[in-house]
């Protein structure tokens, strides 16, 4: 089981003292966070793409280089890279340049972002964006598997004797999670493929949730991947954390009626008891994230919100430290005790290299035994 953190990169003011970071001081923040997370033990960072105010992470990779060349163990993903606008050559190459200079530490979770514009500010058109996932992942998929690509698909230029470079790090592609709040079609996908599948369940209730990844592990059955408690399951969610409960409602709630992902709307007290989010106690945290597997099952990667709304950093330093020192290792022990053994944990390069060795082990055996 992996337990991390995710960024949506905003750049808020601060309702409880009015200033607004710069987006220079709000990226280095977000590397500080990263830095902060790995000191703790978590073992993720992810952070989102974005290409319009008030989010500043338009460049991943970037970001996620810079934090490699400063840990040595917490694995640096997305939270969301965009297949649809983006150009799949340069996901591949960026995302293996990525792996090289991480040594193997790095996966990514595709998706279509939530906002509507950048279609048309990438050339694209929104009414496709299920066309344009399904075909733009067919072709990252290749050009990390073969190493020279014939391709001609309806939404980019062909491309004639193409390799990517660099190539993959010991030729295994990034482990791919498919992120998704709405959509079966995405949840198929993932299924299709045997990769993850991320359900970011941080607006809507449970019941729906339940419905997604329900369908997606039977598919991943379907397609021969394994039993469907053995398909591959991310969460995510926010928490806010202090010691005592009370304290912690009384400090979260102007973040929370501020917050561009979800302020204006609800009252906390409703979206804590109808959403993953908690405000409260260590324990109170603990307590609820413990029925998320009640919900969806065994899964294998745990995300949480901790540093937008306006939060300051000195905030967003202290949450991690509860959640590293306080929460996680009691989740950690208590889910791997529930856990069947044919239950495998999320994939990593040294484990996804490990199975493609001894698939061709395999393979040279039979080989040997029929000759």
């Amino acid at each position: 089981m992996q337990f991390g953190i995710f960024s949506v990169g905003d750049v808020t003011t601060d309702p409880a003292n009015g200033t607004t970071p710069s987006e220079h001081e709000r990226i280095k923040a977000m590397a500080r966070i990263a830095l902060k997370a790995e000191e703790v033990g978590l073992d993720v960072f992810a952070t989102g793409e974005h290409h319009n105010p008030p989010f500043v992470p338009s460049s991943p990779t970037t970001m996620l280089g810079y934090i490699a060349a400063q840990t040595k163990t917490i694995t640096l993903s997305t939270s969301t890279t965009l297949i649809t606008t983006s150009d799949p050559v340069k996901i591949a190459e960026d995302f293996a340049m990525l792996q090289h200079l991480a040594d193997g530490r790095v996966d990514l979770m595709l998706g279509r972002g939530n906002t509507g514009p950048v279609y048309p500010w990438f050339g694209q058109d929104i009414r496709q964006g299920i066309p344009l996932t399904i075909e733009n992942y067919a072709l990252l998929r290749r050009l990390w598997r073969e190493e020279v690509v014939d391709w001609e698909g309806k939404f980019r230029t062909p491309l004639q004797g193409f390799t990517a470079t660099p190539r993959p790090l010991d030729d295994v592609p990034p482990f791919v999670w498919h992120g998704s709040i709405r959509s079966p079609e995405i949840a198929e996908l993932a299924a299709y493929y045997g990769d993850g599948f991320f359900a970011n369940h941080i607006f809507w209730p449970t019941s729906h949730y339940q419905q997604l990844i329900g369908f997606y592990r039977q598919r991943y059955e379907h397609y021969g991947h394994g039993k469907a408690d053995q398909a591959i399951v991310g969460l995510g969610g926010q928490a806010f954390i202090r010691p005592k409960s009370q304290d912690a409602w009384n400090e979260f709630r102007p973040y929370f009626d501020n917050a561009p992902v979800y302020g204006h709307g609800p009252s906390m007290e409703d979206f804590t008891s109808q959403t993953p989010l908690t405000v409260g106690s260590p324990q109170e945290v603990i307590d609820k994230t413990l029925t998320f597997r009640e919900h969806f099952g065994d899964y294998q990667r745990q995300l949480f919100l901790m540093d937008h709304a306006g939060l300051p950093l000195k905030t967003v330093l202290e949450q991690l430290d509860l959640l590293g020192e306080q929460v996680v290792p009691v989740l950690r022990k208590e889910l791997e005790s529930m856990r069947p053994a044919h239950v495998p944990d999320a994939p990593t390069h040294e484990s996804l290299k490990a199975a493609r060795d001894a698939e061709e082990t395999a393979e040279e055996t039979t080989e040997e035994t029929r000759v």
